[in-house]
């Protein structure tokens, strides 16, 4: 709305201070028509060339009259009658030419711009790096900036401008979640930032043809020959399709945890009751669940076990043990409260029924 606003005072207005400061007259009222209405077809005009486009072909036009200036105080270094007359006389044409031809060389080779980043790439892996390229689910999940101190990843990462966007948009989502998730999301890009532990750098690059956030990072991914950092299963699979390595942190996770193996003794607290009769549940640093038989006795306490079973799930890893008898004292005091439970339960039998 506000730009037909302006477009009908350029309309209205220019007749007007032509009549008044140029011509008061109808001549001047038509030349300020014609030149309101030049003006409004070339910015109609310009709307639809990219900013990027315009900011790139005044650079040329710029660097056309310098070369053109600079041509000139050749010519009149030279000091030649008949070169400085025909320079003079073909000046004007010169310019022109000159100046379109800068423009339309800038406007043409301004895409390539965006290949210094593949070149970048390129000398980037020579020297034994590469660029780790961040999805969404990656940044909101956060264990990234564990991993960038513990120096296990060399190169530099990347976060497309696009991501950056998509996560201020859920910071300032009406959805209670989605808003938590963006703010994390961007906090944990200011921590990158800050980190000197690993390069960071937000690229400014886009994809236009492809409008899904995980189809635009995994095609900028392939065109910078970069690997691409997630948490999300399905962005993992979508990476393998079009052939880009995918680093997934859960896979990390799963192939850091610790190794038990059948037969092995550990040191266990007994949190809770199992869902079968006299077991007791414990967990592991990494959460792993281990199931002790007749481990109900010693809920509450830490306990020496034996493993003797490993199951393996899609929902991840349960560990079987047995409590290990160290001594004799131990025994005899589970024996103990063994029997006192066993008495307990026979008083409440034989009492009698009011």
């Amino acid at each position: 709305m506000l730009v037909w606003i302006l477009r009908a005072t350029a309309l209205l207005g220019s007749p007007v201070l032509a009549y008044y400061f140029i011509s008061p007259d109808w001549k001047g009222v038509l030349a300020g028509a014609i030149s309101g209405a030049v003006l409004v077809a070339m910015e109609m005009l310009l709307e639809s060339i990219k900013l990027m486009t315009l900011i790139i072909g005044l650079v040329g036009a710029i660097l056309s009259i310098f070369l053109t200036k600079l041509l000139d105080y050749i010519v009149l270094q030279i000091d030649s009658t008949g070169l400085t007359f025909h320079w003079t006389r073909y000046h004007i044409l010169t310019q022109f030419l000159l100046l379109m031809l800068g423009i339309i060389l800038a406007i043409r080779k301004g895409p390539e711009l965006d290949d210094l980043d593949k070149d970048i790439t390129a000398i980037n892996k020579k020297r034994g790096g590469g660029f780790k390229l961040l999805d969404s689910s990656a940044i909101i999940d956060g264990r990234i900036i564990d991993i960038c101190d513990t120096h296990f990843l060399s190169g530099t990462l990347i976060c497309p401008r696009f991501l950056v966007n998509e996560l201020h948009s859920l910071a300032e989502s009406p959805d209670q979640l989605k808003r938590a998730r963006g703010r994390r999301g961007l906090d944990i890009l200011a921590r990158l930032q800050e980190s000197k532990e690993i390069p960071f750098r937000v690229l400014d690059k886009d994809v236009p043809d492809i409008a899904d956030i995980d189809a635009k990072t995994v095609r900028l991914a392939r065109e910078l020959g970069a690997q691409v950092i997630t948490t999300d299963f399905n962005m993992h699979k979508l990476a393998s399709l079009e052939g880009v390595t995918a680093l997934n942190v859960n896979d990390l996770s799963t192939a850091l945890k610790p190794v038990v193996l059948p037969g092995e003794n550990m040191s266990l607290f007994v949190m809770k009751e199992g869902k079968e009769k006299e077991q007791g549940v414990g967990y592991l640093d990494d959460g792993t669940m281990v199931v002790v038989e007749d481990g109900r006795r010693w809920i509450g306490r830490r306990i020496e076990v034996a493993v003797y079973s490993i199951l393996q799930t899609s929902a991840g890893r349960m560990i079987f043990a047995k409590a290990k008898w160290d001594n004799k004292q131990q025994q005899q005091q589970a024996q103990q409260e063994h029997a006192a439970h066993a008495a307990a339960q026979a008083e409440v039998r034989q009492a009698p029924k009011e």
